[in-house]
Formats: structure tokens, C-alpha cells, sequence
């Protein structure tokens, strides 16, 4: 069976045990320090894959695995993959000549990495491993700006998600602003991706600084900010240019230069601008606000141009049908995962995880006390010190809490014995998941159930616990693939064929 090869079991069970492990841009209740619209907590904590991992999840980098219409420039290639935790991602996959030296690859990535934003597709990982360069984002489902204006096959993309889009580039770039990452290269329709409820979001691989691979944009040079041809720099004004042009796609449907729209803005002929493929069926207004705005984002000066928050400030206000959900303008299916009806009887702790009855699990717990902890820690006679009486007087009073359910009591004591790292035991990381699940911490609850199961694989207490923290984040095909897999696991003990 083995432990997942995951995101989350790469998070150390000590974080002090690496320097850059001290971050993490989520506080407890999902929100971020220094913004209110950030992800929530289903995102992970950013970490080092294994080049072994990437490999298996990409069957060996396999063409099969490449993203179309990725916007990506060979050598750097996109590709799909899924993790044995089940999780989608997106691999970006450079040369080493990009990236010569492993150091600035990683800290660069780290930097990018700390930023978390419902309007960006997040930087979850790295990898870098002798000549390879890694990076891993969220996998984003529902194609690219670009698939949806210039090569749709069933819809054109209607007024108000034109709008909407440019709105949630525009807040992303502004978040990225605040969190000082002014900076993105290449910023153009393939970079915006839509992602499983159809929201557009802002590809996180931009914001990686410009690397030896080739130029911060296109070879097209009548979409490249002027102040980039004279001394090859991006700079923040560099970035309103480019999203200027990114609004031009949006209005006309199709590739404009933007010196020829610019020529048609001043004659007024605004209408010839817009997409026919509309059929009228926009506001002239609304369209001649987002044109006033996308002739002031590509002036020649840069310091005539608008900053972010001037592009959130002029669009928020044109958003229409906004209790209409993405997905329902884009006209796709909701993303709605069908119950998965377990393959094995369940057991009193598979019923309880299935029924997300957190009492019963507590109630199991506390019955099972500590006896599949049994092999997992043999002591020498010298390791039983001062600190080991503290630290298994700290696990008896998590116990005592834990029984009388003051479970941040517990929480604690737990983290003090887990902290001092002398004994392992799964039964205190499966005590301490269902701790965190019922002070609504699933994220960390899912760790938990993750390490117990780093250190005995094939224990269905793991797998189960992971079921219930998949399901509290609202992954509930994962948590139905995770709950038959625990149920096989106990079945499988039951017929004297596993621990």
C-alpha cells in the first residue's frame, strides 16, 4: 500500500525541521493576514515534490500528458496530472538552462509560492533535481481565456462573463500588487484559466521572474510594451500595457494590434471594434468604459498608464448577472461529484466517518485507546529521559482532555508529545485529526490523518479520517475513494491478511 506520495504528507511533521516550512499563507479559519478574498483552506501549503512523484503522476513526462493550448513556448511545457491523493495538478516543466542555478529556482518558487488567491491558479509545489525544473500549480479544467474567445466550438463567451473576467484578472493582479509580486511576464489571454465552477483565474506561472528560457513576451512585437523594446525590463506599468491588450481580446473576440485599435478608438469607431460573434447583445456603455480604459492602459508613457486598483475601481461597477455562477455562462456542467457507494460492509468507524458523525468516531476513539500503536516505537533503556516522562505525561493529560472532549486542551498536549519527535504514534495524529475536525480545522485534520498513515500505511483509522477531513472540505468524490479504500483495508485485517 505505502503512504501517499501527497502535497499534504510532504508537509514535515515538525516544522521547525526546515527553515522554509515556517510560512504559510493561510491562518486557521482560511483566510489571509493581509486579504479577505483568499482561497480556502482546500488549498495546500506550498512544498517540495519528489522527482519520482512527477514522473509516476505524468508516466514518465509522457506527450500524452501535455496541455493544449497552454500558451506555453517550447522547451516549458504544461502538463496534466494526478496525484495519488487524487488531486489534479499542473506541471510546468523547464530546462536547466532556464533555471542554471537550483538555488534561485527554489527561492524564487517559494516566493511565488507563499501567495494564496481565490483569482489565481496557486503555486502548490516545486521540484528540483539535478537538471530538472518543476513547478506545480492547481489544475484548472475548463480551458484557457483564449480557447473561449478565439476557438470556441458551442458559445461564443457572452457579455457579462467578458466583464467578469476582466474584473477577476484585474483583482488578481491587485492582490499580487499588495503582496508585492507587481511583476508578471507574458500576461495574455492563455494565461487567464477557468477553473472547475468556471471562474477565470490568473495563471500563477507568470509571476516567476524572467529566466533564461527566452523573452518576458511574445515574439509578436506589436503586443509588447513599448518600454520593454527599449531596455528589455517588465516593470509593474509594463503590466497594465499587457492587460490592456488582454481587454482588447475581450471586446473584439480576436487578435488586435493595439496602435490599429487605438487609431479606431480615436475615429469612434468603437462598434467595429467589438465581436460580431455577440450579436449585439452588450451595453455600448459598459463597452465604451472597458475601451476608455484599455486605450489608457496602453499609452506610450508608462506613467500616464492606470495602476490595479484604478482597473478593479473602474470595473467592479459594470458587473452584471452577478448571482448568475460562472459555470452557467459558460454553459458547462456544474462541478457536482456523485456519491460513491462503498464495495465492502462498513464497520462501526467506517458508518460513523460515512455519516460525518463526529461523536461516534470520538466515542470509537477513545475505546480503541492505544493498541494499533503496538511495534511502531522500540525505546532504549537510555532514551527514557526527564524529557520522555514530559513528553508521555503530555500525551496522558492530551488523553484525560481528549476523553473529557475539551479538544483544544487536547490539541495541545498532542502537539507538545508530537513536537519532542522521540515517539511516533498514529492513534495521537488520529486523535489530534478528529481534534482539529471538530474546531472546523479540516486542513490540518487532513495532515493528521495523512502522517498517522505515513507511519503505519495501511491502517484504516488513517484512510477513515481522511474520508472525514476530505468531505468537511467539500472533496467528497476523494472522501468516497478514500472511505472504500479504508473499508478494504479493515476488511482485508479482518480476514487475517493485514495489521
Amino acid at each position: 500500500m505505502g503512504c501517499f506520495h501527497s502535497i499534504f504528507a510532504r508537509v514535515p511533521i515538525s516544522e521547525k525541521s526546515h527553515p522554509r516550512t515556517q510560512f504559510n499563507p493561510q491562518i486557521s479559519n482560511g483566510t489571509s493576514a493581509s486579504s479577505a478574498a483568499v482561497v480556502p483552506g482546500t488549498v495546500p501549503v506550498f512544498s517540495e515534490f519528489s522527482l519520482s512523484d512527477l514522473k509516476a503522476a505524468t508516466n514518465n513526462f509522457s506527450s500524452d500528458f501535455i496541455v493544449s493550448e497552454s500558451g506555453e513556448r517550447a522547451p516549458n511545457v504544461v502538463y496534466k496530472a494526478r496525484l495519488q491523493n487524487r488531486r489534479w495538478i499542473a506541471i510546468k516543466k523547464f530546462t536547466k538552462m532556464a533555471w542554471p542555478d537550483p538555488k534561485q529556482f527554489a527561492d524564487e518558487a517559494w516566493g511565488v509560492g507563499k501567495l494564496r488567491h481565490k483569482r489565481l491558479a496557486n503555486l502548490i509545489g516545486y521540484c528540483c533535481d539535478g537538471e530538472e525544473r518543476l513547478l506545480v500549480a492547481e489544475y484548472m479544467p475548463n480551458d484557457t481565456l483564449a480557447k473561449h474567445l478565439f476557438h470556441w466550438e458551442n458559445q461564443t463567451l457572452e457579455w457579462a462573463m467578458r466583464l467578469r473576467a476582466a474584473l477577476y484578472i484585474a483583482e488578481a493582479l491587485e492582490y499580487c500588487r499588495s503582496e508585492n509580486r507587481p511583476l508578471y511576464h507574458d500576461l495574455n489571454a492563455y494565461r487567464v484559466l477557468f477553473d472547475e465552477n468556471g471562474d477565470p483565474r490568473l495563471s500563477c506561472f507568470g509571476l516567476m521572474k524572467n529566466s533564461r528560457d527566452g523573452k518576458s513576451y511574445s515574439t509578436n512585437l506589436a503586443y509588447t510594451p513599448p518600454e520593454y523594446l527599449r531596455n528589455g525590463r517588465v516593470t509593474p506599468e509594463s503590466v497594465i500595457f499587457s492587460f490592456g491588450t488582454v481587454l482588447l481580446d475581450l471586446l473584439s473576440g480576436k487578435h488586435i494590434p493595439p496602435s490599429h485599435a487605438l487609431d479606431m478608438i480615436r475615429g469612434k469607431n468603437i462598434l467595429l471594434l467589438i465581436d460580431s460573434h455577440l450579436e449585439g447583445n452588450f451595453s455600448t456603455e459598459e463597452a465604451t468604459v472597458v475601451l476608455d480604459l484599455a486605450s489608457k492602459c496602453l499609452q506610450y508613457e508608462p506613467r500616464e498608464r492606470p495602476n490595479t486598483r484604478d482597473l478593479v475601481d473602474t470595473l467592479s461597477p459594470l458587473q452584471n448577472k452577478v448571482d448568475i455562477q460562472s459555470y452557467v455562462m459558460l454553459g458547462i456542467p456544474k462541478n457536482e461529484e456523485a456519491p460513491v457507494t462503498p464495495q465492502h460492509p462498513l464497520s462501526p468507524m467506517g458508518d460513523a466517518c460515512q455519516r460525518m458523525d463526529l461523536t461516534a468516531i470520538h466515542q470509537i476513539l477513545v475505546m480503541t485507546h492505544y493498541k494499533d500503536d503496538e511495534g511502531t516505537n522500540e525505546l532504549s533503556f537510555q532514551e527514557w529521559t526527564q524529557q520522555m516522562k514530559d513528553m508521555l505525561d503530555a500525551r496522558k493529560r492530551g488523553d484525560l482532555a481528549f476523553r473529557d472532549k475539551d479538544f483544544k486542551t487536547a490539541i495541545d498536549c498532542y502537539s507538545q508529545f508530537i513536537d519532542v519527535g522521540t515517539m511516533i504514534s498514529p492513534t495521537v495524529y488520529a486523535r489530534r485529526s478528529l481534534c482539529y475536525l471538530l474546531c472546523d480545522q479540516p486542513d490540518a485534520a487532513l495532515r493528521d490523518a495523512m502522517q498517522a498513515q505515513c507511519v503505519v500505511p495501511d491502517w484504516s483509522t488513517a484512510f477513515y479520517m481522511q474520508a472525514v477531513a476530505l468531505a468537511k472540505l467539500d472533496m467528497h468524490k476523494d472522501a468516497a475513494d478514500m472511505l472504500n479504500e479504508a473499508s478494504a483495508l479493515e476488511d482485508k485485517k479482518q480476514k487475517g491478511g493485514g495489521r
